[in-house]
């Protein structure tokens, strides 16, 4: 049975992850399925969100997925833990889902020198105290200060992040985060939309910060995943071959969608 892999998002960001596990690990079968007709999923309650995120983890399992990605960090957040560790073990066992919180947690204190890290990300991100509990575990010498940037993705979602109005909004956040702590000298761009105003971010940081987006992170960590996990890696099909759903239009969908995949996108629509 062919099983791709399952890239989930509530809408656009997680195709930045996409893209760079399609360049570390080309050869697999992928679905990218975003949810853009609920999203954004950032300022939802935690049950929404995990209502949402659980329907379409089940319908790409119903497409044969057995390892699904939640490419979106207000999922990883708000229903990783209580899918995996509540709704897998009922579903089936052998399937896995994994997010984007930990693998960034898992190496981020490597780019720090002052132990000072900041995280932007959704109002549901940062309420949840994801990224301090799960950075805590692996580097607990580290302190994090966050900042939520609620009007980030409707900016980029409603491309207007290129606008000069998205300048008030990236600087007023990235001044309230940096306010926090003289010496952050590390950010971490906690939404897989932001990548789109790295070049607006860049502006208003200073040069001696690093400022990461997490695609390449999560790719490198899905690649060491599947190198450990045999098992796994053997029931993924390996066809180079990629398909795209969205819960919205396919039209609207494909031409936002080449914005943050970086090629042409043709999707199909997808009923929940």
């Amino acid at each position: 049975m062919q099983s791709p892999i399952g890239i989930f998002d509530s809408g656009y960001g997680g195709l930045t992850v996409l893209k760079e596990i399609v360049r570390v690990l080309p050869g697999y079968d992928y679905i990218y399925l975003g949810d853009n007709s609920r999203s954004p999923y950032g300022s939802r309650s935690y049950e929404l969100v995990y209502y949402f995120t659980l329907e379409c983890v089940k319908k790409l399992f119903s497409m044969g997925c057995q390892l699904v990605i939640l490419a979106c960090n207000t999922a990883s957040a708000k229903a990783l833990r209580t899918i995996q560790q509540k709704d897998l073990p009922m579903i089936d066992q052998t399937r896995r889902v994994l997010g984007v919180i930990r693998p960034s947690a898992e190496v981020i204190g490597h780019y720090s020198k002052t132990g000072k890290i900041g995280v932007l990300g959704t109002p549901g991100t940062v309420n949840s105290n994801s990224y301090p509990i799960e950075i805590k575990k692996f580097f607990p010498e580290i302190e994090v200060y966050q900042q939520a940037c609620p009007l980030w993705v409707p900016l980029i979602e409603n491309n207007e992040y290129n606008e000069p109005g998205a300048d008030y909004f990236v600087k007023k956040y990235i001044d309230s985060l940096l306010k926090t702590n003289n010496n952050i000298d590390t950010i971490i761009l906690g939404c897989t939309h932001y990548p789109l105003l790295l070049h607006k971010i860049k502006e208003y940081v200073p040069a001696k910060i690093n400022v990461i987006s997490q695609g390449h992170i999560v790719a490198e960590s899905l690649k060491d995943y599947l190198s450990r996990h045999p098992g796994m890696d053997i029931k993924c099909s390996k066809n180079g071959a990629r398909k795209f759903y969205t819960t919205d239009s396919p039209e609207i969908f494909d031409r936002q969608a080449s914005i943050f995949f970086g090629s042409d996108v043709k999707s199909q629509y997808l009923a929940l």
